[in-house]
C-alpha cells in the first residue's frame, strides 16, 4: 500500500488558506486518478482512485498541529513503511508559489504540522511534496496569521499553475521512488 498524507486544517474556515495547499493538491489527485469524494474514516478523510490502486489519499481532521495523530491511527490500521511508502503533501514559505520541492528527510523547518509527524515518527525519515506559498512581505507579519490566509490572486494562479508538475511527481515518485522523482523534478 502507498500513502499520500495531505496536510491542512479542517472546516470551512481554512479551506481556501495557504496551510491547505496540500489538500487541494489532494482534491486534483483524486479527480485525475477517477476517485470518489473523500469520506471520513476515523481520524482522516480518504479516498482512493481506480487509476490509481493500492494508493490512498487522506487528508488529516484534525488539526494541523496534531497531523502525527492522524498518521498514528493509520500506522495502527494499515500495513505501509512510512520512509518508503508515504508521501507528504505540505505547504511551504521557503518556495515563492508555484515552485515544489521533494525531498526525502528532513527537519520540519518551523513547520508545525511536519513537526507532529516527526515527533509520532521518532523519525524525519518519510518523504514530503514542499508546494510554495511564499514568504509574508513584510517582517512583522505574523508567520501563523500568514499560512492562515488566502493568497493574493496572482500568488494563487502561480500555485495552481504549478499543480499539473506536481501531479507528475507524485505520479513519478509511485513509479519510480523518490530519489529518481528528486532526480527528475528537483532540477526544474
Amino acid at each position: 500500500m502507498r500513502l499520500v498524507l495531505a496536510l491542512g486544517n479542517p472546516g470551512a474556515k481554512y479551506r481556501d488558506t495557504r496551510h491547505n495547499i496540500g489538500w487541494w493538491l489532494a482534491d486534483r489527485l483524486v479527480r485525475r486518478w477517477c476517485g470518489g469524494p473523500f469520506r471520513a474514516e476515523g481520524p482522516t478523510a480518504r479516498a482512493e482512485g481506480s487509476r490509481r490502486p493500492g494508493v490512498e489519499i487522506h487528508k488529516p481532521l484534525t488539526y494541523m498541529n496534531r497531523s502525527g495523530e492522524a498518521l498514528t491511527a493509520l500506522l495502527a490500521a494499515r500495513r505501509f513503511d512510512p520512509a518508503v511508502d508515504m508521501l507528504v503533501l505540505v505547504d511551504d514559505v521557503a518556495l515563492p508559489p508555484g515552485r515544489l520541492r521533494l525531498r526525502r528527510r528532513g527537519s520540519p523547518g518551523g513547520h508545525n504540522g511536519l513537526a507532529s509527524i516527526s515527533a509520532k515518527l521518532d523519525s524525519d525519515a518519510y518523504s514530503r511534496l514542499r508546494l510554495g506559498v511564499g514568504r509574508p512581505p513584510d517582517d512583522r507579519i505574523d508567520l501563523a496569521a500568514w499560512v492562515l490566509s488566502r493568497m493574493p490572486r496572482a500568488d494563487e494562479e502561480a500555485a495552481l499553475g504549478a499543480f499539473p508538475h506536481a501531479v507528475e511527481a507524485v505520479e513519478y515518485w509511485l513509479e519510480n521512488g523518490m530519489e529518481a522523482a528528486m532526480n527528475r523534478f528537483n532540477n526544474r
